[in-house]
């Protein structure tokens, strides 16, 4: 990538073009660390913004093995044969010791990765607080810039990413097994109050009658707590990915939670909420950065944690003090 205006601008007709490719580049560009490159990329950014916006934003969430992968092809091969574009950004986790990360999705979505409709970008979650990739935001404002109707964010599992990913979408879906109560005893009670969907996947079979018993416990769990909104009360649904059924009630649903959220500019609201919340983020991280990268922090830091780890200063102490460095002119 470069500075130069023309490419940032043949790539902007190339994403309202609806062009994977433009698109893959341009989040490959917002993705990098270099600072030459975020230029490039708040300059990208500025020209799609007005190009964003007119997606269905859900998040989508679950215990390890419910399916998640399954149900969003499922899902995702519905959405398409309805007409609509789908687009998947996976947060996938990163390696601790490498940063590496384990980027599989496209073979395990690999019906719904080959849709011309479709388009899947696992983003390593790297350090970013809550497994959630820091850039995830942007990419998805990339996404309906290129034309994506419906953009779904996978998180890693149920943790603290569901909160970071509740922030950033317009409706946040649970995926559970057909388990029931012991599952339920499993789940933060907070996971639960971020649903404005649950979905009892694997409800076929001989898990048929639990997923029955399962739905009717959440459904009364989800009715001890306060809905987030007036003209919503979260739903509980059942289905089975693997043999697609129930995922035309679940996307019935959606629709009537956009259209009522939607007249009742719920929506716009939390998005400007998110909006801001979204600058005060980028605000700390990119503090840290340079707090971080200064080299007098980094000549005092060794010395700094080391009187900390021995007790000589308590932590507010030495965070005043390198904080007094970094702000020195």
């Amino acid at each position: 990538m470069t500075k130069d205006k023309g490419k940032i601008d043949k790539l902007v007709e190339g994403i309202a073009d609806g062009q994977r490719r433009a698109l893959a580049q341009a989040i490959t560009l917002i993705e990098s660390t270099r600072s030459d490159h975020r230029e490039d990329a708040d300059r990208l950014l500025e020209q799609i913004l007005p190009m964003s916006g007119k997606s269905i934003r859900i998040g989508i969430s679950g215990v390890p093995g419910v399916g998640k992968s399954t149900f969003i092809e499922s899902f995702g091969m519905h959405l398409i044969g309805k007409g609509f574009r789908v687009a998947v950004l996976a947060i996938d986790p990163s390696s601790q010791r490498t940063g590496g990360s384990i980027l599989g999705d496209k073979t395990r979505m690999e019906i719904l990765s080959r849709q011309e409709a479709a388009f899947i970008r696992p983003s390593p979650a790297g350090t970013t607080l809550g497994g959630v990739a820091r850039r995830t935001r942007e990419a998805m404002l990339l996404c309906e810039a290129s034309g994506f109707d419906v953009i779904l964010i996978e998180t890693v599992g149920v943790g603290q990413s569901e909160t970071a990913v509740a922030e950033m979408v317009d409706m946040f879906l649970l995926l559970l097994l057909p388990s029931g109560g012991d599952e339920l005893q499993g789940i933060k009670k907070g996971i639960m109050e971020l649903a404005d969907m649950v979905v009892v996947n694997k409800a076929d079979g001989d898990l048929a009658p639990a997923a029955n018993r399962a739905a009717a416990e959440y459904h009364a769990a989800l009715g001890l707590m306060r809905p987030s909104s007036p003209n919503w009360k979260p739903r509980v649904k059942k289905c089975s990915a693997l043999n697609n059924e129930g995922i035309d009630e679940i996307w019935s649903a959606i629709e009537e939670f956009r259209t009522k959220l939607w007249e009742s500019n719920e929506i716009p609201d939390k998005r400007v909420k998110q909006a801001v919340s979204w600058m005060w983020s980028e605000i700390k991280e990119s503090l840290l950065l340079a707090f971080k990268d200064k080299p007098e922090i980094d000549k005092a830091l060794e010395k700094v944690e080391s009187e900390v780890i021995s007790g000589k200063i308590a932590p507010a102490t030495a965070a005043r003090k390198l904080l007094n460095i970094f702000l020195k002119p």
